[in-house]
């Protein structure tokens, strides 16, 4: 087998190749893309701790666009995490968002990018958690990973078991709504792991920024399998 550090360069080679993870052309522009730094001094207008709140600010932008979707950053020192205990540590709050984020309404489709198995599967309903979460783990020229696709509905994880092969295509979960995904506004949060050690139906999607090198080398960027222009 090939080390994980490997893994960038071999999703490199197949850019343009997976199949969409929502059913939108992401390379077509017409998107939405979202500053949730403190930069954007709009947060500090906006209930981020109100879902309903938070939610109609995210949605008039979306569909003020070409296509419906809302695009949340991958490596993004973010300044939403305060309405959970779940992203504070007594040393240091994490903030460094190790996904990307596709804001769509919910019972959206969520498809495969290319071939796997269900690796695990589990519903992490703390506030702020992910909700419904599953795992994937794929293989590619001889490189192990996985993508967790995270927020998801509860009747995802109806009838579904670990090792269950999903095809490259296939619609296997859907977006949940904000009293099922953890209490956000809808959306599917994305990331690729390249070493899930022990977790099993979770994995951190945010980072300290002191772990902010470790965990981008061991998370690298979804827009490898996304194709998403201009991120």
């Amino acid at each position: 087998m090939r080390l994980v550090t490997d893994l960038p360069w071999v999703l490199e080679r197949y850019r343009g190749k997976f199949a969409s993870v929502i059913p939108f052309d992401l390379k077509s522009g017409g998107f939405t893309v979202f500053d949730f730094t403190a930069a954007n001094h709009d947060l500090e207008h906006v209930g981020i701790n109100d879902v309903a709140e938070f939610t109609e600010y995210l949605f008039e932008r979306i569909v003020a666009g070409e296509l419906p979707v809302g695009i949340g950053r991958y490596d993004e020192d973010r300044v939403l995490y305060r309405h959970s205990p779940l992203f504070d540590d007594s040393a240091e709050r994490r903030s460094i968002h190790l996904g990307i984020d596709l804001f769509v309404t919910g019972g959206t489709p969520i498809h495969a990018p290319f071939e796997g198995v269900i690796h695990s599967f589990a519903d992490n309903s703390r506030l702020g958690d992910y909700g419904p979460t599953i795992i994937l783990a794929h293989e590619l020229e001889g490189v192990r990973f996985h993508t967790l696709y995270g927020h998801l509905s509860t009747s995802s994880l109806d009838e579904i078991s670990s090792g269950h092969h999903v095809l490259s295509g296939e619609p296997f979960a859907e977006v949940g709504e904000h009293h099922e995904n953890g209490g956000w506004p809808p959306h599917l949060h994305f990331q690729i792991i390249g070493d899930i050690g022990a977790y099993t139906g979770d994995f951190p999607g945010v980072a300290a920024p002191s772990e902010r090198e470790r965990f981008v080398e061991l998370c690298p960027d979804p827009n490898l399998i996304l194709g998403i222009p201009g991120l």
